[in-house]
């Protein structure tokens, strides 16, 4: 059973896995259910392109998930590869950085969710960096998006190189606080 350790997680898990008609969107009814001392999250419904029943069961972690936009704790996933974060970070920031560059200042607090996420994508990434060592093992790679963005360029899992990545993101999170308040604020968040 597939180990989720947050109901982020665990929807983006679904969206990585899209239906056999290639849409991961589906109408995700959800439920909780107790099997023995585990809780078990299920999400099913139809797939909205073709109608087929899609099912996802993930066995929930036992430790209370941090808040959104992180994933889980300080454990790297069991479910999701670092190249597929690498992939979501990549594409999450690349749309909202266009939507950067083409809004007035005023507006930029309306990428600051998706900012955030990349944070947390490359925070996941680092996570399967052993102890000691200087970048990702190969072996962490376990699924084939992952394998491929990997062998393209396996640099971009260096330590060094994602703690750049981690703190521009970060400085771009920063930069729209500093410059664009949430929707009905006042000024700049402190």
């Amino acid at each position: 059973m597939l180990r989720a350790r947050s109901s982020l997680e665990a929807h983006l898990y679904m969206d990585l896995h899209p239906c056999e008609c290639g849409s991961s969107d589906f109408d995700r009814r959800h439920r909780l259910e107790q099997r023995g001392d585990d809780i078990v999250a299920v999400y099913e419904g139809a797939c909205r392109a073709c109608g087929r029943n899609r099912n996802f069961t993930f066995l929930m972690a036992d430790e209370i998930p941090p808040p959104p936009p992180a994933f889980g704790g300080p454990a790297p996933s069991e479910i999701i590869d670092p190249g597929e974060f690498a992939a979501v970070a990549a594409d999450v920031s690349g749309r909202a950085g266009l939507e950067l560059l083409n809004s007035p200042e005023s507006e930029h607090h309306r990428q600051r969710g998706a900012m955030a996420y990349a944070v947390a994508a490359i925070e996941e990434i680092q996570k399967f960096i052993p102890a000691g060592q200087d970048a990702v093992p190969e072996s962490a790679f376990t699924s084939e998006a992952g394998r491929v963005r990997y062998q393209k360029d396996p640099g971009k899992f260096r330590r060094d190189i994602l703690e750049i990545e981690l703190r521009l993101t970060r400085q771009i999170v920063a930069d729209i606080d500093a410059v664009s308040p949430p929707s009905g604020g006042t000024g700049p968040r402190a």
